[in-house]
């Protein structure tokens, strides 16, 4: 989740780059009290998919129709996939179209929050170096000031927003060490492993079907047409770990980690074609030395989300909910709810499209309910603590990111790692939990269920094996729940054919985009789901 579309190093990739339009939070302060009588205010942020889209798309109890208002083209959701395709919209020189978002800001899982001592996400919070070959996102980096130039055909990043170092350490064995692989105090056989694996993983990178195209490439759309890889969607990540024949704990570990951090989902339930994606579809070839590095912000991939707002500025209209769609001869008929207003109208229009996940879809429009029920979401927690300090024990600094071997959660990231001047009073940090399960309606449960306290010493727990003192030294705690995090690709999804059968316009008036349609939950894939919908809305095209 700390990639992507919401929601993108080759190691660790995106989150929460999916939930475009479905979550609605609120906040309920609670006080709680440490061990030293130090009361700590809780804003808890609770994910609205369960109160608002839930409850009242189930119900449809909502008030009569008041008005009715014409727009050529109208766009259901505000996250990265709806966002990009405005801006195709106006790259193709077309304005009249109009983006519904029910959140009070665009940006889905790339959205922010703020305290006084730092901008800090609310999901997906990096984005790795794109691939050379990907033309549409290198341009929109260009457009965005993050690439300043070129230079012997590569790309030149603005080194402001290229992760400063040091960049990430594992805290393992009581102590820290530089980058997420364990690089000391461990057995030969962990190493051997560890070697044959990325050897594996290189190989992988390289493979390209019968058609010339790479077995596993960014987006997907790009990938090769061959099939003969689709028997790695057959079974998971750790079967395919033990059919090779690793077999240390330190790699599984390691695997287990990349695997929640991209899909929520661990080695055990994440396919492996997918498993494999995650190591094997960045090329690190947009640098001339093929450095693997990643862009961030203090505000996570909201500064990507900024960007894409300038093509859409007063063509938005948020706290507003689609509740029902529908063609009416050669027009769509589409009910929103203004959740301000408290009113219901209408909007007619020639196309839509529905940028939503499709658990959402399932709600709107009948005919996509059976379809909806294929995709499966992994819910996440996300806390941004602010601390006096994040005592250790000096082996190795603080880094961006900061991961705890063994732990529950996926470790953290500290958000003023890009401030210039390096001295803040307090420091925040962000840190993340997927809930990797076989039964992801009952985690989603657990997640909305269990009190704020609960959390809390869960949080502080965790974090305790590296801190031991840290709960003396929090300030605040912000914790988010969102129980549709981002898509799982489960064995069988991405080979199967429920993402064609969701991607399918209803009647070409009525059209998709979204990256759960891709199965992967990065920015790059959300970021293209928008631009290839506009360009078939427009052009008449069929998905292939």
């Amino acid at each position: 989740m700390k990639n992507g579309e919401n929601y993108n190093l080759n190691s660790r990739r995106t989150f929460l780059k999916s939930v475009s339009a479905g979550i609605l939070l609120a906040s309920i302060p609670s006080f709680l009290q440490s061990c030293q009588e130090k009361v700590i205010t809780f804003a808890i942020k609770l994910s609205g998919t369960n109160h608002i889209l839930g409850h009242r798309l189930r119900t449809k109890d909502f008030p009569k129709i008041s008005r009715t208002i014409e727009i050529p083209y109208l766009i259901v959701g505000g996250g990265i996939a709806g966002l990009s395709a405005g801006r195709q919209f106006k790259k193709r020189g077309i304005e009249d179209f109009l983006i519904l978002e029910l959140e009070k800001n665009t940006g889905g899982n790339s959205r922010n929050g703020e305290n006084k001592h730092s901008k800090y996400p609310l999901g997906a919070h990096y984005l790795p170096l794109p691939n050379i070959h990907d033309k549409e996102v290198i341009q929109f980096l260009q457009e965005s000031k993050i690439i300043t130039g070129f230079k012997d055909n590569f790309p030149i990043f603005d080194e402001e927003q290229l992760t400063f170092m040091p960049q990430e350490r594992l805290f393992i064995k009581n102590t820290w060490q530089e980058s997420l692989v364990p690089k000391f105090g461990i057995s030969k056989a962990a190493e051997d492993d560890f070697g044959r694996f990325f050897e594996m993983m290189t190989d992988f990178r390289a493979k390209k079907g019968n058609d010339g195209k790479f077995i596993f490439d960014i987006p997907i759309s790009s990938s090769s047409t061959d099939k003969s890889f689709n028997f790695l969607d057959k079974i998971t990540m750790k079967e395919w770990l033990l059919e090779h024949n690793f077999s240390s704990e330190e790699l599984f570990e390691y695997v287990n980690y990349c695997c929640r951090d991209d899909f929520g989902l661990g080695i055990e339930f994440v396919s492996s074609w997918a498993g494999i994606h995650y190591f094997a579809s960045r090329k690190h070839n947009s640098t001339k030395d093929k450095t693997e590095n990643v862009l961030t912000w203090p505000e996570g991939n909201a500064r990507l989300t900024t960007h894409l707002k300038a093509f859409s500025k007063d063509k938005t209209l948020t706290n507003h909910l689609v509740y029902e769609a529908k063609t009416v001869g050669d027009k769509v008929s589409v009910k929103v709810f203004d959740d301000a207003k408290k009113e219901s109208f209408e909007i007619i229009s020639d196309k839509v499209i529905f940028a939503t996940p499709q658990f959402i879809n399932g709600y709107l429009l009948p005919e996509r309910k059976d379809i909806s029920k294929h995709f499966h979401y992994a819910p996440w927690l996300l806390a941004t603590l602010t601390v006096d300090n994040l005592n250790d024990n000096d082996s190795f600094p603080l880094c961006w990111d900061n991961v705890i071997y063994g732990a529950k959660g996926l470790g953290y990231i500290f958000n003023q790692h890009q401030n210039l001047g390096q001295i803040q009073e307090k420091k925040v940090i962000t840190y993340y939990y997927s809930f990797s399960s076989e039964d992801l309606k009952k985690s989603r449960k657990e997640l909305l269920s269990k009190p704020e306290k609960f959390w809390k010493e869960m949080i502080i727990n965790d974090l305790k094996i590296a801190h031991p003192d840290i709960e003396n030294l929090i300030q605040e705690i912000d914790i988010q729940r969102i129980g549709h995090g981002m898509i799982s690709p489960v064995p069988g999804f991405i080979s199967g054919n429920s993402r064609k059968e969701a991607s399918q316009s209803i009647e070409n008036k009525i059209f998709f985009a979204h990256s759960d349609l891709t199965g992967i939950s990065i920015f790059e894939e959300a970021f293209h789901q928008g631009i290839n919908t506009v360009n078939q809305l427009l052009d008449e095209t069929t998905v292939a």
